[in-house]
């Protein structure tokens, strides 16, 4: 039995998120057949963080145990030829296995996320699914200075959706950066870990702080209250992207580096 890893790239709009269901209109649900379809054997497969429906992955990392002795650049080549255009596998390697092998949870270190935010008056038909809208003027510094009281090790209660699995609330922020482009604004999150909804409950809030709404100290009063119902409601989930899931360079998986926008 062989350890294989994938890295996954997906556009999330016209699936119900990543964990299999019963209708099989999932991300897991496609790999997994065109896995079937691959090796005519049954294979399931462990993510790196499951994402909800609408949203999108430059790069999701899974593993899966298998017997099958192909090459990786066969991987490639052979689950795509049988998914749907929306997925594809970037990149495969074979990895170690057994109880100190790898494991695409659990040997993760952190995860980034990217929010691609089209700001103006007049929604773009063409960002349709790939980015979040708002139509009222946003101002940078103030998100800017909000987002800095998330830095570090923190109960980001306030910012966890209600049927949130986690076993705590605490989680470490390691990096947040929000940039301007013209009319689009990039926000990216990398954390240890993260809730359910909360990089989308976070940008629905600083996006009340780049309005004007409420000043950037709001987000300490949100944070230390710990109560989600006073915090904004959770953001739409077009414009996330998990872009990057981290691990020990002692694993050697073939990441992609750019870790591109497609439309920025």
């Amino acid at each position: 039995m062989k350890r294989m890893a994938l890295g996954i790239e997906y556009d999330g709009s016209q699936w119900r998120g990543w964990q299999k269901q019963p209708d099989g209109h999932t991300i897991q649900n496609q790999l997994e057949n065109a896995l079937y379809q691959f090796t005519r054997t049954t294979i399931s497969t462990s993510c790196a963080g499951r994402t909800d429906a609408g949203v999108h992955a430059l790069e999701q990392v899974v593993h899966l145990d298998t017997e099958i002795d192909r090459d990786p650049f066969s991987w490639v080549r052979g689950v795509n030829s049988f998914m749907d255009g929306s997925i594809a596998v970037r990149w495969a390697c074979e990895v170690p296995s057994g109880p100190d092998g790898f494991h695409a949870r659990a040997s993760a270190i952190a995860r980034r996320y990217r929010y691609v935010l089209y700001n103006n008056p007049i929604r773009s038909p063409l960002l349709r699914n790939r980015a979040g809208w708002v139509f009222r003027p946003l101002s940078l510094e103030p998100m800017k200075a909000a987002a800095r009281y998330l830095l570090g090790e923190h109960d980001f209660s306030a910012f966890r959706a209600a049927e949130c699995q986690a076993i705590s609330p605490v989680k470490t922020m390691r990096h947040i950066d929000i940039e301007q482009r013209g009319d689009m604004f990039i926000f990216t999150f990398e954390a240890s870990a993260f809730l359910h909804h909360m990089v989308r409950n976070i940008v629905g809030s600083l996006v009340y702080v780049g309005k004007g709404d409420y000043e950037p100290q709001w987000f300490h009063t949100l944070l230390f209250g710990r109560d989600r119902k006073k915090a904004a409601p959770t953001f739409m989930p077009d414009g996330l992207y998990l872009a990057r899931v981290i691990y020990d360079r002692k694993w050697n998986l073939p990441q992609e580096t750019g870790e591109y926008l497609p439309i920025v």
